[in-house]
């Protein structure tokens, strides 16, 4: 028995999966499954580092959209939607971990795979590949707004039309000479630990942002608004809202399923966790998603009560427009730009996973054929970051589709789909309450987005 131990325990757990309870056979395997994954997990990542590691995972460029969402749902409106969203997200987690330990799968995409074969497997990997790609464009498009701005800061002198200020030529180059380069390699987790900066670099963002919060007129002055804004002295300008819904409220739910995403990094990162347990990665999950959840609420309500209806869909572009020239907003500024730079080849590595599950699974290790990927990947998020004119749009429509899946529909169904339970008990019925909100929500808001692109 123990020569057998080669083979994958996703295939192990397959296995057990399509057994009928009380088959001897696969009664006798599942404690010699238990033991060898245990085994091979002991020396693992320490309670601290996974919830460090998770956090990393969750937080990224939405905290730059928050702020603009809470302008269009109001305080409290924007409170109970972001609590449901980071609920939502810490339950969906939960379903997986059950079907984890249930088929003692290690990746999305296997889950995919043993409710609904490989057709399931393709939709996940797919919805995966879209997400990501999402992600990354969201990060260079940052990159394409934020860094002319940030060099124009540093120079004096007029150099309007200059190279070095053209965000597109910007962020070619640093596709080329870094991007690209960083992703090409086979394995990237040096890149890991100098990423984990980026948590550091996002407490660092709100602060600043709480700081700066006093630092800016409200109503606006005439110099501060002159070229960008219609000029108005209304004091309701000045006052927060508690709810408040429009057309732009749509944009929403989206953009906090995509703030919170990190399914796709919880099995892997459960896998490392050092006495790994369902009780215990789930403490991790629920840890990390509530410090998002405060970072990120304290980053929006300081930033929309900076410049409450006047808020940026891309925080940052208000700080560059009415401090142009503040020493800590150009520090901040660089830090989430390095945070970007350094997130991207990352998240190059899960998409290409995904890819190479799909068409080249069965195919040993190529350059060619990895580098090709790499640089198909590279052009698409490149030219998605060079032609979508607001981060929002990404949001948008990443959000409530693919995010809306990966969180919402996907462990729903999965769940409905693996579990032995009856359909009554409570699993069960979270679990289509989940699969239902989410159609329902992914559909509607989706549909909303594209009809505000309709009419603008």
């Amino acid at each position: 028995m123990e020569a057998s131990w080669g083979s994958s325990s996703a295939e192990w757990g397959w296995y057990l999966s399509a057994q009928q309870p009380g088959d001897s056979a696969a009664e006798e395997l599942r404690p010699l499954l238990s033991n060898e994954l245990h085994r091979q997990r002991s020396s693992g990542v320490s309670f601290g580092f996974s919830v460090f590691n998770l956090m990393n995972a969750i937080m990224g460029s939405g905290i730059l959209g928050l702020a603009y969402v809470m302008a269009n749902t109001g305080i409290l409106g924007f409170s109970l939607l972001l609590l449901l969203v980071a609920l939502v997200a810490s339950y969906s987690v939960h379903l997986l971990l059950s079907m984890c330990i249930q088929t003692a799968v290690t990746s999305y995409e296997d889950l995919g795979l043993f409710a609904f074969g490989f057709p399931g497997k393709v939709v996940v990997a797919g919805t995966i590949i879209i997400q990501n790609i999402g992600a990354m464009s969201s990060y260079l498009l940052i990159i394409k707004t934020e860094l002319p701005a940030a060099i124009s800061e540093f120079l004096t002198g007029d150099y309007s039309g200059s190279w070095f200020l053209d965000g597109q030529t910007l962020l070619i180059i640093i596709c080329v000479g870094i991007v690209f380069p960083l992703a090409l390699l086979p394995k990237i987790g040096f890149l890991g630990y100098t990423s984990s900066l980026s948590f550091f670099f996002m407490v660092f963002f709100a602060l600043v942002i709480i700081i700066k919060k006093w630092s800016i007129p409200c109503p606006l002055t005439l110099s501060y608004i002159e070229e960008f804004f219609q000029i108005s002295n209304a004091t309701d300008d000045c006052k927060p809202k508690l709810f408040h819904f429009s057309k732009e409220s749509a944009y929403a739910i989206p953009t906090m399923a995509f703030s919170f995403l990190c399914h796709t990094s919880v099995l892997p990162i459960y896998c490392e966790l050092q006495s790994p347990s369902k009780r215990r990665m789930q403490n991790v999950t629920n840890t990390a998603i509530a410090l998002s959840f405060l970072i990120y609420f304290i980053a929006a309500l300081f930033g929309y009560l900076a410049f409450y209806d006047k808020v940026e869909s891309e925080l940052l572009q208000g700080y560059s427009k009415y401090l142009p020239h503040d020493v800590v907003v150009m520090a901040v500024k660089l830090c989430i730009l390095f945070a970007v730079l350094l997130t991207v080849p990352l998240i190059h590595f899960p998409a290409r996973k995904a890819l190479m599950m799909i068409f080249f699974s069965n195919f040993p290790f190529s350059w060619i054929r990895h580098t090709l990927i790499t640089l198909a990947l590279n052009i698409i998020i490149v030219l998605l970051a060079i032609y979508v004119p607001d981060i929002r749009n990404v949001f948008g429509v990443i959000g409530a589709s693919t995010s809306t899946c990966l969180i919402f529909v996907f462990p729903g169904l999965f769940y409905l789909k693996l579990s032995r339970e009856d359909f009554l008990s409570w699993k069960k019925l979270g679990a289509f309450v989940l699969l239902i909100s989410g159609i329902l929500v992914g559909n509607f808001t989706l549909a909303l987005v594209i009809f505000d692109w309709i009419k603008k």
